[in-house]
């Protein structure tokens, strides 16, 4: 508090200075009232700082509005009257008595402790330029836990990502397994109809042996075969009488 009371009488001496070959004493007495503090979110690229004044015996003249902003180890004239930075500072008036000071491209640097000053600059009395207590202007930085649940939420999208293309993969890879397994086991069927039919005719052979082997002997034979492959059947007969 102490360093913002030196503020104030630093700021009306200068304004003393500034208008001292002004005008002759009079009665002009000026109050000027700030916010005492203000607060902006994270996202927020302006901010609109307000100077409301009162003044009594005073001309009918527009006083001249000056702003100025403190840091821990600075000072900065920013409107005195004209900005000096017209691209990030402008003054308006919302009435007669009220002026607003816009500061744009807001950043977390543009935190600091800002006056209003009003000088009557056609007075000579002391009272006739004043400034407010000041208005503490705060920006907030972005929360670490918004940064953690925005890391969070990409994670997990990649991590589903991830799953998801896994699983197409392993699917595909199951696919071609098995139409292989199935290709394989129907050649396996095919091979095994083909072993059981040679299997059949060479018995047959074997019989046909013996109906010679009969035959030249003189000695009457008679078998019944029959044999099933796959879903056909092979009914043989032979008699052979002498």
């Amino acid at each position: 508090m102490a360093s913002v009371n030196k503020f104030q009488k630093v700021l009306v001496l200068a304004l003393d200075w500034i208008l001292y070959s002004v005008g002759a004493t009079d009665n002009c007495h000026v109050t000027v009232t700030q916010p005492r503090f203000q607060e902006a979110e994270h996202s927020a690229h302006t901010a609109n700082l307000t100077c409301a004044f009162s003044a009594h015996g005073c001309s009918p003249s527009q006083p001249r509005v000056l702003w100025f902003r403190f840091f821990t180890n600075r000072h900065e004239d920013l409107c005195t009257p004209e900005c000096t930075n017209r691209q990030k500072f402008q003054v308006y008036a919302s009435s007669e008595n009220n002026y607003w000071l816009q500061i744009k491209n807001l950043t977390v640097n543009d935190s600091a402790l800002y006056f209003c000053g009003i000088a009557f600059a056609d007075s000579g009395s002391p009272h006739s330029k004043q400034t407010g207590d000041g208005t503490v202007l705060t920006k907030r930085e972005r929360h670490k836990t918004e940064e953690f649940n925005s890391m969070i939420i990409i994670s997990t999208l990649l991590l589903l990502y991830s799953i998801t293309v896994f699983t197409i993969l392993a699917v595909h890879k199951l696919k071609r397994k098995l139409l292989n397994r199935s290709g394989n086991e129907g050649q396996r069927t095919e091979n095994c109809k083909i072993r059981s039919g040679r299997i059949i005719f060479r018995a047959i052979a074997q019989e046909l042996q013996k109906q010679r082997f009969a035959e030249h002997c003189h000695q009457p034979v008679s078998f019944i075969y029959i044999a099933k492959i796959d879903t056909y059947i092979i009914f043989c007969i032979f008699i052979y009488n002498t």
